[in-house]
């Protein structure tokens, strides 16, 4: 009777530990409400392919009592992921390869005119280099005499000399000399033997040598004996034009003698209107409504509304050896561009009246990402030598120029001098002409890198250009045209036919083109073009892509709380198993003697002391009542 009573619990003790154990039921089940977690992957897997929105999931669900369409349906399953991935990676490879969409536009508006270059395609006889230019004409006879046994006329020329002249000669002669013009054989490069017997001239090569400072030397050989003796006189004429130490001393404009009438939109133009620079090679040369002016701009097209231009075309004084056409050379050009005439020039003829018609082209190009064009070239890694707006004609000659003096010790005549160098003169620098034509080679079989470097500017205006021809003056209208010529600039006329020529230029329409680049594959087209291939293997949605995520993200915590429970149970095993074996074992002896006693109430006295979810239920009040009553 006393082991009962110590045993029993107090019915209120007991009350108020059965509502602690309902209110902490009550809130795990809150709990369990609010963040729900799954007690094993299984359970995860199939609540997700029970409620996704992602077609073909449920299949595995529905039929997990047939392996045969569970496997199949799990196969089918996860090739439309490969496949739709797949895809992404051919959507994720053209985004990155930045594809462009060519844009034209074609726009109306008032034309800015653009620069016009005029040559004169006679090298004129400078007075401050006369006296050499006279002696190399005098070589240059005798040297052609001994070839090719022709006697080439010269002008009758005023041959008394000074001494420094005579000094000048001299050095002149020792210098070409040293870099004679030569006919080699085409098979060996043999030098002809000067007492040769006369052979076929097909079977020769001709040109000129050129050694170094190790006397290493190579012919310069052309297959046209016109173009060596050409390159080979105007290898000896740079020369002489870079001994002149002031090059104002070659500026000897004659505007009046070259330009007889120049007119732009029905107006007379005038010395304000142009610019002038020496070229090696053309002669004088004018610019036309550069920046040096107000620009000229076009409200009309056609030939009344451009610019139109009389020049004479008869070379007087002139250089045979450097100029074999007559006529003069013309460009158009942008503004604050320079005016390279070799590239983009074309000749005009003499007694032809030329018109040109223009098509203005706008290019905008996409930099960054979409190609390698530069804004302003400031990231090009070439100084720009040119007092102008980059351009990748501008950026190649300063590539070369500044690779010509870092190789040769001396810049080439024909480009723009870098600061702290002089241009190339064999009286100073003895073999430059074997490193200039070296250099030259390297430059074209692009081994000094220059036409990688230069890259295109972003955006550029171009004119395409059309020309027609026609004679003037006309046979019936020349005899008044010459007189008129002729009292106003006192023209002598020698050569009616090839005295004088007439261009026109002007824009053929008013509208011109714009040819942009926009890009082809934004990151909304990216976007698009995934959900496209999302609904087309899964017919899903955003929403169905945050349901994948939600499973990846139960994945990833169930994983974490399985560790977490595993790695705590390990921790409290060795501690538990001492202490459930003592307590068996002191239970065990408290029982003993309440089993020799008459009443046998003290089992399940000793039982109901350890509560569980099963005595927690409403029974259990009125279990112990009976105990009580008995």
């Amino acid at each position: 009777s006393g082991s009962v009573k110590a045993g029993k619990m107090p019915e209120g003790e007991k009350m108020r530990q059965y509502k602690q154990e309902e209110e902490q039921q009550q809130k795990e089940e809150e709990r369990e409400g609010l963040i729900e977690f799954y007690s094993s992957y299984q359970e995860l897997f199939q609540f997700f392919c029970s409620n996704t929105t992602i077609h073909g999931a449920i299949r595995l669900v529905c039929s997990k009592k047939n392996k045969m369409k569970t496997a199949f349906w799990s196969v089918l399953f996860f090739l439309t992921f490969g496949l739709m991935y797949w895809q992404f990676g051919i959507l994720y490879r053209e985004y990155f390869s930045y594809p462009v969409n060519l844009n034209l536009n074609l726009n109306s508006d008032r034309l800015t005119f653009p620069a016009v270059t005029l040559c004169t395609l006679n090298p004129y006889r400078y007075s401050a280099i006369r006296k050499q230019l006279d002696k190399l004409d005098e070589i240059t006879h005798q040297t052609l005499l001994d070839l090719y046994d022709y006697n080439m006329s010269l002008p009758q020329r005023d041959w008394s000399t000074s001494s420094s002249q005579k000094r000048s000669s001299r050095s002149l002669l020792h210098h070409i000399q040293r870099h004679p013009l030569r006919r080699q054989k085409r098979d060996n490069l043999v030098n002809l033997p000067e007492n040769s017997p006369s052979v076929d001239k097909n079977d020769w090569k001709i040109g000129f040598v050129l050694c170094n400072e190790n006397n290493n030397c190579f012919h310069q050989a052309y297959s046209s004996g016109v173009d060596a003796v050409r390159e080979w006189y105007s290898f000896h004429y740079i020369n002489i034009l870079a001994q002149v130490p002031d090059a104002k001393a070659l500026d000897e404009s004659d505007f009046e003698n070259f330009i007889y009438a120049c007119r732009f939109n029905e107006a007379t133009c005038d010395k304000a209107n142009y610019t002038h620079f020496h070229h090696p090679l053309y002669g004088n040369c004018y610019t036309f409504n550069d920046n040096s002016s107000s620009v000229w701009t076009s409200s009309m097209p056609g030939i009344n509304n451009g610019l139109s231009l009389v020049v004479r075309t008869e070379q007087n004084d002139f250089i045979p050896l450097l100029s074999t056409v007559t006529g003069a050379r013309v460009m158009v050009h942008d503004q604050n561009e320079p005016a390279f005439m070799d590239d983009g020039g074309f000749n005009v003829r003499p007694g032809i009246e030329t018109s040109i018609s223009m098509r203005k082209e706008m290019t905008e190009r996409l930099g960054g990402s979409y190609s390698d064009c530069t804004e302003d070239g400031s990231d090009v890694p070439v100084q720009n030598l040119y007092s102008s707006r980059y351009t990748e004609q501008v950026c190649i000659r300063s590539c070369f120029q500044l690779n010509m003096v870092e190789r040769c010790g001396c810049a080439y005549y024909f480009y723009p001098l870098p600061s702290r160098a002089e241009y190339c003169d064999y009286t100073k620098h003895k073999a430059w002409g074997y490193c200039y034509y070296k250099l030259l080679a390297e430059f074209k079989a692009d081994v000094l890198g220059c036409f990688h470097k230069c890259r295109k500017p972003c955006k550029m205006t171009e004119y395409q250009l059309s020309a027609g021809y026609s004679r003037w003056p006309s046979a019936v209208s020349e005899d008044w045209v010459f007189y008129m010529l002729s009292q106003q600039n006192k023209y002598n006329i020698t050569s009616k036919r090839n005295g004088v020529a007439k261009v026109n230029i002007f824009f053929k329409e008013w509208n011109y083109k714009t040819n942009g680049e926009s890009p082809a594959f934004t990151v909304v087209t990216l976007l698009s073009q995934l959900g496209n291939q999302w609904s087309l293997w899964f017919g899903s949605s955003v929403l169905s892509v945050m349901e994948l995520a939600e499973l990846v993200l139960d994945f990833i915590a169930i994983t974490f709380i399985l560790g977490f429970r595993w790695f705590r149970s390990r921790q409290k095993l060795p501690a538990a198993v001492p202490a459930l074996n003592s307590q068996d074992n002191a239970a065990f002896q408290d029982e003993a003697p309440a089993l020799r006693a008459p009443h046998r109430f003290t089992v399940e006295a000793v039982v109901t002391t350890l509560p569980s979810y099963n005595s927690l239920e409403p029974r259990g009040p009125s279990r112990d009542g009976e105990e009580g009553h008995e």
